[in-house]
Parts: C-alpha cells; sequence; structure tokens
C-alpha cells in the first residue's frame, strides 16, 4: 500500500452548542506521511494542509447525470434549518472542506432534503371507531436535548428534571378527525388550551371514546424541560385542561404512567409530594465497592449497561423511580391510594373492582438491570385496599443465559380479557433453566380473584416447549402457543378454559422458520371493557369461525391474506387477499368490532395499509359484503425526488445451493445500456437458520414501498448509487450443529453470490462495490473486509462488537460462553483478524451507547488493532447519542462521512481490481475439480500463518 494512503482518522465529535460547555476537541491522525507530521499540531489552527484525491471518471461511463458535486462546501457548514450550530465559529474555509477537522458537517442538499422532511403523522382510532387522531411529530431533534443530564441506573437512562425516561420522543399537536360513513374524514378538529410548544406524550382515549388524556412538558430554558404534567380533552370540543387542578402534582413516567379505570377516572402514576432534593453523592466514600461469590453460584449474564454501581446510586434510583398512586376524577376529586413504592405496572380488571400492583424493591443488583430485582404483585381493590399477595419474587441474577431460559416462579401474570375478574400466569417446571430436560416444562394457571377458602388454581395447560402467551376468546375458545428456539418448534393449542372435559389439541406444530406455512394470527374484537379478545365470525351454518390475519409469504413475495377459518374442522376460506401484481396491502385492525358479540361475516369491515413501489402507504376502509374500498388518507410522497426509483426483488443460488434474495435498488431514470454500471452500496444484517430451506425462503414483498430512514441506505440513491438492500446472510446450523461454528465461511460465500449477481446483471460495477450495516452488520461489514477483500472497495461499519471476548456470556443468538466454544468466538471476531483489512472502513459509534455487548470501547479498541497495522480506517464518536443516533447534527454528520467515505473509496476507487466475477468462478471452478480451494478468507490475501480450510466439495455439497 503505498505511503501517502496510509491514513487513519480518529474523530471526536462534540457539541459546539453556546448554552453547553464542550468538551475539549480531540483529534488524532495517524500513519501520516513525514511531510504531513511536519506540518501537524494538534492545536487547530488556519492552514492544515490535506489534499483530496481526485476524482476518476471511468472510461465510456456516464457518471455525470448520477454523481453531485462534493458533498464538503463552505456554504453546507454553519448553522442549519432547525438552529442547530454545524461548524465551529470563525473556522476558515480550508479547515471547513479539512475531513480531519471536528465539526459537524452537513451532506449534500440531495440527502439533505429528504432527511429533513416533515414526518407522516401517527393515527389513533377511538374505542368506537368513529374518530380518528393526527398526531404530530417534528423532524430529527437537536443535539442540545440528547446533551442534558442524565442518570444512569438499573439499566435505563432517567431524565432527573422531567422525572422520565431520557431521550423520550413527543408529538407536537393532535388533531381530532371523524369518520364519516363514506369513509371521508371530517374536517380536522385541533385539540387546545395547552401551552404553545408543549410537547405531547402517553396519548390515550377514555373507554367511552368522549376524553383524551395525555402528558405535557415544555422547555423551561435551553437545557431543560418541565415535568411532566397529565391533562385531559373532550373529544367533541377539542378543549384540553389540567387533570389536577394543584400545580404541584406531576406524573412519574419512569415505569408506568396512567390508565383509565372507568370513563371517568384515571390511575396516576406521580412523584411523592413530600419528596425533597436528589440525594447527594458522599464526597468520600464510606468503604470499597465489594461483590462476593463466597457460595460459589454460578451466575453468568450477559453485558448489561447502566447498571447500578454503588449504594448512592440505589438511593438515587429509589428517589426517581419511586411513585405515589392517586384516583383522579374527571369532576377534580383526588385520591392518593397505596403507600409510596416503585411501581412499575397498574392493570385494572376489566370489570374495574380490581388493580394488579406490580413493583420492585430492594436487594438491588449491580450486575443486572431492574428488570431483574424482586418483583412483588399484589392484588389491590379497585379504591386502594390491599387484598394479597400474588407473589413476591427473588432477586434474578442467575437465570441462565441459554435461550428460552426464564425465572422462576410465577411470570406473565394479568387479567383474563374475557372474563370479568380471573386472573392467569405460568410456571416453570425446569426452574427455568432451558437446558433442564423434563416434562411439563411450564404449566399455565387461572383462580378468580378473590378464591375462596380451600380453591385451588386451575391447570389450564401443561407444556413440554416454553410458553409464549394466549390469546383469549370465552370459556370456550382460547390459543396457548409455546415455542422452543434450538429446534425452532413452534406449536398453537386449543384449549376450553371453561370445559375441563375437552381434552387440548394441537391446532398447529410448525418450525418458526417457515414463513411459508405461517397460518397467521387471529384477529382481535374490542369489548366494551377496552380488552381484546378473538373475533368469532358467524356465517349461515354452525361451524365457529374465526378470522387469521397472515403475511402470505409465497416464493413471489408476500401476499397477505385474511382466512375465515374454522377452528373444529381446520377448513379455510379465503376472503381477502392482497393484489399482488402491483400493490402490497396489509390488514391493520378490525372496525366492526364495537358491540360485545360475534362478527356475522356480512357486516365485516376492516382498516388496511396500501403502498406500492412507488406510492406511499395509505389507510383503507373495506367493507363487506361487497367489499367496498374507501380510501381514509392522502398523504404526500414524503420524497417526490425518488417517486420514480426502481426497486426489484432478485434471487440468487450461493455456491453450496442455499437460494438467496436480496432487494436492488436503481436511481429514478437509471438505464443499464446507456449509463453502464453504478457504484453500489451493499448493506445486510445476518440471520441464524437451523434449515438450508427455511434460509432460502422469501421474505418481504417486491410491492412495498422504499421507506427512507434517516441514516437509510437508500438515501444513496439520491447520489446515483445502486442499493442492494438486505441481501440474505444466512448462518445456518442444521441438526446438532452450531451455525456459528462456520460462520466466516457462510458469511463470505453469501456475500460472493450477492456481488456476483449485481455484476452480472451490468448495474454494479466490481470495483465500486462498498459494505456496511449496523450493529451485528457492522460486525458483518468488518469480516468481509477481513476475510472477502476481493469483493469491496471499503466498508462502513456503525455501532458495531468487533471482539466477541468482550462479550463472553454470549451474543446475539450465540448462547454458549467463550470457554464453551473458545475457537468460535475467537474465529467471528474482525478484532482477531484487524491485520487482514487492507480496504478502507470506516467505524461510527455512539459515544452513550447502551445496547448489551456493542461499548464503545468495541469500536475504540478495533480501530486501535486497526491503526497499529496501518489500515486505512477513520473513527467516528458521536457525543451524546446510544446505539441509534436521534440528533440531527449527528444525524447530518454520520451522513456526511459516509457520503465522503463512498465518493472517495467507492466512486474514486481504482480500476485495478481483479474481476470479481471471474475470481469468484475461478474458485468455483477450482472447488468443484479439486474438493477443496475456498478458504475462510474467501480468496482474498491468503493468512499463510493458518491452515487451509475446506468448505465445498461439489457444487451442492452441504456447509455442514
Amino acid at each position: 500500500m503505498r505511503e501517502e494512503t496510509m491514513l487513519a482518522h480518529k474523530v471526536y465529535l462534540f457539541s459546539l452548542l453556546p448554552s453547553l460547555s464542550p468538551p475539549p476537541i480531540k483529534t488524532q491522525i495517524l500513519s501520516l506521511n513525514h511531510q504531513a507530521l511536519r506540518s501537524f499540531t494538534l492545536v487547530r489552527r488556519p492552514g492544515f494542509p490535506f489534499r483530496r484525491r481526485p476524482a476518476t471518471t471511468m472510461k465510456g461511463m456516464r457518471f455525470s447525470s448520477y454523481f453531485g458535486a462534493s458533498s464538503v462546501s463552505a456554504s453546507e457548514n454553519g448553522v442549519s434549518s432547525n438552529g442547530s450550530v454545524g461548524s465551529l465559529s470563525g473556522a476558515t474555509q480550508e479547515e471547513e472542506n479539512s475531513p480531519l477537522g471536528n465539526l459537524y458537517r452537513l451532506p449534500p442538499p440531495e440527502i439533505r432534503q429528504i432527511v429533513d422532511a416533515p414526518p407522516l403523522p401517527a393515527l389513533s382510532f377511538s374505542p368506537q371507531r368513529d374518530k380518528i387522531l393526527f398526531l404530530k411529530r417534528r423532524a430529527l431533534p437537536p443535539l442540545s436535548e440528547l446533551a442534558r443530564p442524565e442518570e444512569k441506573l438499573a439499566g435505563m437512562r432517567i431524565d432527573g428534571k422531567c422525572n422520565t425516561r431520557s431521550r423520550m420522543s413527543f408529538y407536537t399537536g393532535i388533531g381530532i378527525h371523524e369518520l364519516m360513513g363514506d369513509g371521508t374524514l371530517g374536517p380536522e378538529k385541533e385539540v387546545h388550551g395547552f401551552p404553545t410548544g408543549a410537547k405531547i406524550n402517553f396519548v390515550s382515549w377514555s373507554l367511552d371514546g368522549q376524553h383524551l388524556s395525555f402528558s405535557i412538558r415544555f422547555d423551561e430554558d435551553e437545557n431543560t424541560s418541565s415535568k411532566l404534567r397529565v391533562w385531559v380533552a373532550d373529544v367533541e370540543t377539542g378543549r384540553a385542561r389540567p387533570l389536577f387542578q394543584s400545580p404541584d402534582v406531576y406524573l412519574n413516567a419512569i415505569f408506568d404512567n396512567y390508565v383509565w379505570v372507568d370513563n371517568s377516572t384515571l390511575l396516576v402514576c406521580t412523584i411523592p409530594i413530600s419528596r425533597g432534593e436528589p440525594p447527594k453523592k458522599p464526597l468520600v466514600p464510606c468503604g470499597p465497592k465489594i461483590q462476593s461469590n463466597e457460595e460459589k453460584s454460578v451466575v453468568q449474564v450477559r453485558t448489561y449497561q447502566d447498571l447500578l454501581k454503588d449504594a448512592y446510586d440505589e438511593d438515587l434510583f429509589d428517589y426517581y423511580a419511586t411513585t405515589q398512586l392517586v384516583l383522579a376524577s374527571l369532576d377534580g376529586s383526588v385520591k392518593a391510594i397505596g403507600p409510596p413504592a416503585v411501581y412499575t405496572s397498574i392493570d385494572p380488571s376489566p370489570d374495574h373492582k380490581y388493580l394488579l400492583v406490580a413493583s420492585i424493591h430492594r436487594p438491588y443488583s449491580f450486575i443486572v438491570p431492574c428488570g431483574r430485582f424482586p418483583k412483588r404483585v399484589e392484588l389491590w381493590t379497585a379504591d386502594g385496599k390491599f387484598i394479597r399477595e400474588i407473589c413476591d419474587l427473588p432477586l434474578a441474577e442467575d437465570i441462565p443465559i441459554a435461550f428460552n431460559s426464564v425465572r422462576k416462579g410465577k411470570r406473565s401474570i394479568g387479567w383474563r380479557p374475557d372474563q370479568p375478574s380471573t386472573l392467569y400466569w405460568a410456571e416453570t417446571q425446569d426452574g427455568g433453566d432451558a437446558k433442564v430436560e423434563v416434562s411439563p416444562r411450564d404449566i399455565v394457571y387461572a383462580e378468580p380473584a378473590e378464591p375462596s377458602d380451600g380453591e385451588t388454581p386451575q391447570i389450564l395447560h401443561q407444556l413440554d416447549l416454553r410458553y409464549g402467551g394466549i390469546s383469549w376468546c370465552d370459556d370456550s375458545l382460547a390459543l396457548v402457543y409455546e415455542s422452543w428456539y434450538k429446534t425452532r418448534r413452534t406449536r398453537t393449542w386449543v384449549i376450553s378454559p371453561g370445559n375441563k372435559e375437552v381434552n387440548p389439541r394441537i391446532l398447529f406444530d410448525r418450525s418458526s422458520e417457515d414463513v411459508y406455512s405461517d397460518p397467521g394470527s387471529p384477529m382481535l374484537r374490542r369489548t366494551s371493557a377496552g380488552t381484546y379478545v378473538i373475533a368469532k365470525i358467524k356465517k349461515n351454518d354452525e361451524g365457529t369461525y374465526i378470522l387469521l390475519n397472515g403475511s402470505g409469504a409465497t416464493p413471489e413475495g408476500n401476499i397477505p391474506f385474511l382466512d375465515l377459518f374454522d377452528i373444529n374442522t381446520g377448513n379455510k376460506e379465503r376472503i381477502w387477499q392482497s393484489d399482488k401484481q402491483k400493490y402490497y396491502e396489509t390488514v391493520i385492525a378490525l372496525m366492526s368490532d364495537q358491540h360485545d358479540c360475534d362478527l356475522h361475516i356480512d357486516q365485516l369491515k376492516i382498516l388496511t395499509s396500501k403502498e406500492s413501489k412507488t406510492e406511499n402507504p395509505q389507510y383503507y376502509l373495506v367493507s363487506w359484503p361487497d367489499k367496498r374500498v374507501h380510501q381514509i388518507t392522502h398523504f404526500p410522497h414524503p420524497y417526490p425526488q425518488l417517486a420514480d426509483l426502481q426497486k426489484e426483488l432478485i434471487k440468487y443460488q450461493r455456491m453450496d445451493g442455499v437460494q438467496l434474495t436480496a432487494t436492488l435498488y436503481l436511481p429514478p431514470n437509471y438505464d443499464p445500456s446507456k449509463d453502464g454500471p453504478l457504484p453500489c452500496l451493499f448493506w445486510s444484517y445476518p440471520g441464524e437458520f437451523k434449515s438450508k430451506d427455511a434460509a432460502g425462503q422469501v421474505r418481504g414483498s417486491p410491492n412495498e414501498f422504499a421507506g427512507i430512514g434517516p441514516t437509510s441506505a437508500l438515501l444513496w440513491l439520491a447520489r446515483g448509487f445502486a442499493i442492494l438492500s438486505g441481501p440474505t446472510i444466512p448462518i445456518i446450523g442444521e441438526g446438532d450443529d452450531e451455525a456459528n461454528d462456520r460462520y466466516v465461511e457462510q458469511l463470505v460465500a453469501s456475500a460472493e453470490a450477492a456481488v456476483k449477481e449485481v455484476v452480472q446483471r451490468g448495474v454494479a460495477h466490481p470495483s465500486k462495490i462498498a459494505v456496511g450495516g449496523h450493529s451485528y452488520g457492522a460486525f458483518m461489514t468488518a469480516n468481509l473486509l477481513a476475510h472477502a477483500p476481493h469483493l469491496f472497495s471499503c466498508g462502513i461499519a456503525r455501532s458495531g462488537a468487533y471482539n466477541r471476548t468482550l462479550t463472553p456470556f454470549g451474543f446475539q443468538n450465540e448462547d454458549r460462553t467463550l470457554w464453551e466454544a473458545t475457537s468460535t468466538y475467537v474465529e467471528m471476531s474482525p478484532f482477531m483478524s484487524a491485520n487482514k483489512i487492507k480496504k478502507p472502513i470506516l467505524l461510527i459509534h455512539g459515544e452513550e451507547d447502551n445496547n448489551p455487548g456493542t461499548l464503545t470501547m468495541q469500536s475504540d479498541r478495533f480501530f486501535n488493532a486497526l491503526k497499529g497495522h496501518g489500515a486505512l480506517s477513520r473513527l467516528v464518536v458521536l457525543p451524546f447519542e446510544s446505539h441509534g443516533y436521534n440528533a440531527r447534527e449527528s444525524i447530518m454528520h454520520v451522513l456526511w462521512e459516509t457520503d465522503r467515505w463512498l465518493q472517495t473509496y467507492c466512486v474514486s476507487s481504482s480500476d485495478k481490481t481483479t474481476e470479481v466475477v471471474s475470481e469468484i468462478d475461478e474458485k468455483k471452478t477450482q472447488n468443484d475439480s479439486q474438493g477443496k480451494v475456498l478458504s475462510a478468507s474467501g480468496g482474498g490475501e491468503s493468512d499463510k500463518e493458518g491452515p487451509e480450510q475446506v468448505i465445498f466439495s461439489s457444487p451442492r455439497a452441504s456447509l455442514w
């Protein structure tokens, strides 16, 4: 590699907002040539030299219509459209254009315009299905909101000023529309009466649909928001007012928030009025931090973050999470119920006579999040009188890491939605350990809220797999679900909860991976109590029918359906199906469920969402018996500049015969015969499977609208790229084989097949293909650059984990420990292959990543390993950002970094790369004739220190 290209950057971006005290800017430049080093200084000053490599235009290719000017210009930096700061004041134009400067940058206008497009509203239907709320949203938040102080406690992040979870999104307004008989919408009625600029959360309907409840907060200054107050609005007039007359009553939304217990009363989680100031952290600790395992317990936990660290954190957690429950009526009456405690959920019974109240209590843990803290569940009367304790579960630090392992004791406790006040729950019989063989493994119980003396819980069903929930209908019908991850087996049972003489029977027994056999899920109707149960459908005969709503996976893509299913005979009739030629339409909800009775098929009315490749989703009403269709919404196209993009679901084969698919997007008006092959961005995320057949099934629809998020790879359609979105990367382990034991081999084989397909189609230039991904997709990206360098010109890896020895008790779908599968952990870690990475790699990570496994340290250490081997690399750490990126400044800069990387190392990539298809075909030919030639490195630079690995023995040989 030439000396002048041996360049690595490490950039820490910090908030430059005048209201904050920005941390010092850190810049690190590595492996520079001597001349660059002579002119380099850590103190920023005018005249810092940097020369960009000139773009190379391929002969005979029409790039001019697809590639705009450089994304870096002085006019695109500075104050953004929403007033957020984008660069340091006083910086020279040369500094602005230097990729080494620590400034927030803006991507090219064609990308920025799509990201800044106003978001469409969210919709909420009234209980009576006669009104619709349009919940209005804003565009991306400014970085100043993420920069607000937050407490990291028990696996949560808390905004102490608001006393809620930090980084919480919100609505900016509520519009009420009447849904007319012909399916059209009446004029909008704006909910009004609250302060201008209020941030709205937790919008909910009263049971009778006459009122709305919601919380509001507003900015008190540039750095803080107020605490949350509960407001109510009259739906008829739109007039809103505070629920509490006292200005000192605030919502505590750390866990639950509030719930309607009847048409005029809410049960609200409030901050105790007597609460004082937060506890002060002692300047001098009272002793060392000690954790002990002298009893030799086996405790294996994943790499959870934001955990409690000491006694002060425990006190602070109690301070913010402790709630006083309050009954508040619309007439102004207020009553505190129960003692202050850390309540995590409140659930009224369907008949509104009881409350199921869950709380957590000490002793807390320093190694697991609050979901595993000791948990107490109690039964109260609706006015807050204690009746009995349902359970008090101990601290659960020792849940095994094996999939399908669960907590000991009662779990999934809830009210039967079809009964006035009957509780149900599941209890494990294997101690919660999935590795223990026992039958039954789970038992489902039920009992009245107040059982009579000597009455024992009723056994509803016993399961040999792990309990997965219940869909309730009535005393004659409920569906019980169980599954087992290791085998991917899933079963659905039919039970009669009110008739012990009717034996449970299996309705469906299938593989969860087999999407082609998925029969669909039962449609639910809303009851007058506000609960949801399976909708029974009446026909002219005497059968018992339900509606199954399915995705309709087929080899041609998903074709959603609605089946009328006879629960007794298993016969089904397809009463509705999406148009498969042009549109993709899905059933969202029943709209004819206002009454507590069976629904007649001729009175059926459903809500659907309909879209196509170029038409954004709209909502429709479909009414039986003639299936009349009424369009409800008319949302504008969110990015009309890409309205004519080209989309195709493509199929191809891996060398071992596994069927693969991907979605290929091409820019509007692109013609391969005239414009030639394009640079291509390959963006994916691997998945694990137990069978080759399931791995090869088609998922998704070719007719789905191309939704483009703020960091989506599809943004580069506007920059003239071909986008290979979601090429399937199945990592398969059949039978007793573990998928990850052959991770690299299968990863490379899948990538080779995808690259070969787009190159042979003439839409992607073989030397101009970049690879990228987020999280596990970033892990994939680094591995591909290490083991398949012949395929890609560069890579973009966001928020990844690269060293699996730092996640020793499992990761992703791997439930073996580092000590049980040492070679797998090591071989899968791109950190261990940093010396093999010779192609440019851009690493991006949030500085406050709280996702288990993807600590920011992962990117830091990987970057250090790369620079230690002279790799062309760059690390961008985003201040205040977590696993996903939220602030406009951060997102715009990520897009700028990505676009610069693609323009420099993909679009301008030299044309000296060996023809990829010929190289792949040559490997396949050698493999067919010799039975061994494809190494784990995928045919790139060989690892001379390691032995050759046999992967394929014939064109259709199994990898397993």
